[in-house]
């Protein structure tokens, strides 16, 4: 497996040329970065990057949050799914072949059923332009109460019948409720990206790699079992002083995650 860190946990001080290298110092094999809207700017960090050395493999959405595909409103969709559209041009500029995308948020103005039936048709439209551009549209579990099980998580990729929309699994986001094992086991090959922080069970809060409860022998176990082979990426938090310790921190705690099954 490959070690990536988020673009967004790299220390804000430096420029992106001096992210990008220390990612490479401290031992990471890429960067996720934000999809970014101005195309000069996009191509400043991707040329950041490859001064660097560092690959870019995955995008990580930006508007799904604020501008969610399961939204009541058509023209809040359709502002999301422009935004997906430029995260999959952005990755073909780049070279990455994975957008992170949250397929709908559930709240007390949308519900389950709505959610399902308003995201399934909006991620639909986006298939033929990830073929095109043969970029993966990585569905992430977070919490968003929808998806709750591994099994309907499955089904719900499945059921888009589209080589290109798979899944980006998120280890930590897991644990409020369920057993991020279990779900790498149900989701088998549709996992493209994973997605790596720890979370304590008893405080209920993100933490740093092996500070909380994830289980990392069986999920490293369970991803190797399925045949996984690709990126985990850190997602975390700078530390408050010294933040490029964080880095090196985080890449060392990768490599015993990794060698532990």
């Amino acid at each position: 497996m490959k070690k990536g860190i988020c673009f967004g946990s790299l220390p804000g001080k430096l420029s992106p040329k001096e992210k990008f290298q220390l990612a490479k110092d401290a031992g990471f094999d890429g960067v996720e970065i934000g999809t970014i809207e101005n195309k000069d700017e996009a191509r400043a960090v991707i040329e950041a990057a490859k001064s660097a050395g560092m690959r870019i493999p995955s995008i990580m959405g930006g508007l799904h949050w604020q501008c969610p595909l399961s939204s009541p409103d058509a023209e809040t969709r359709a502002k999301c799914l422009a935004n997906v559209e430029r995260s999959l041009e952005l990755a073909q500029e780049a070279g990455a072949d994975t957008v992170l995308l949250v397929p709908a948020v559930v709240n007390d103005q949308i519900t389950y059923e709505d959610a399902l039936k308003r995201s399934k048709a909006e991620i639909k439209k986006l298939a033929a332009s990830a073929r095109k551009r043969k970029v993966f549209i990585g569905l992430e579990n977070v919490w968003n109460k929808f998806l709750l099980s591994p099994v309907e998580f499955a089904e719900y990729v499945d059921g888009f019948g589209c080589d290109y929309i798979q899944a980006y699994f998120d280890v930590g986001n897991i644990l409020l409720y369920g057993y991020p094992q279990h779900w790498i086991r149900t989701l088998g090959k549709r996992i493209k990206k994973v997605h790596v922080k720890d979370f304590n069970t008893n405080l209920r809060q993100f933490v740093w790699l092996l500070e909380g409860n994830v289980p990392w022998v069986e999920v490293t176990k369970a991803l190797k079992d399925i045949g996984y082979n690709d990126f985990i990426t850190a997602e975390l938090p700078p530390y408050p002083a010294f933040p490029e310790q964080m880095v090196y921190d985080t890449s060392k705690h990768l490599d015993k995650i990794i060698a532990s099954a």
